[in-house]
């Protein structure tokens, strides 16, 4: 096993395809980068944080109000969300895509 993935890495190390494919999806280091990377994953989680039990508050109250069965079972799962609070993988991912966009300066 440990073979087969050093040669499936081997290859994707010196395949031409891969590595422009990784260079057009790397964050840039600019202030858009930046800045789209802190608006998809750390506002979001900031929000929640400061927020959270207004936010459960209002998803409860729109999931008992709703007439519609589909949007009611939203706004429960809504609601189930915003109780679990911040999501720390979506933090990491975003720390990560901050290194990596400061590594490509």
């Amino acid at each position: 096993m440990r073979e087969k993935i050093k040669t499936i890495q081997e290859r994707l190390e010196h395949d031409a395809k891969f590595q422009e494919a990784v260079k057009k999806i790397r964050p840039e280091w600019s202030f858009w980068g930046i800045m789209s990377i802190g608006l998809f994953f750390f506002l979001p989680e900031l929000i929640t944080a400061i927020w959270q039990p207004e936010l459960i508050a209002w998803a409860h109250l729109h999931a008992i109000t709703e007439p519609v069965d589909i949007v009611r079972k939203m706004y429960s799962m809504l609601e189930e969300m915003f109780r679990n609070g911040v999501s720390w993988v979506n933090v990491g991912l975003g720390v990560l895509f901050l290194w990596w966009a400061a590594k490509s300066r």
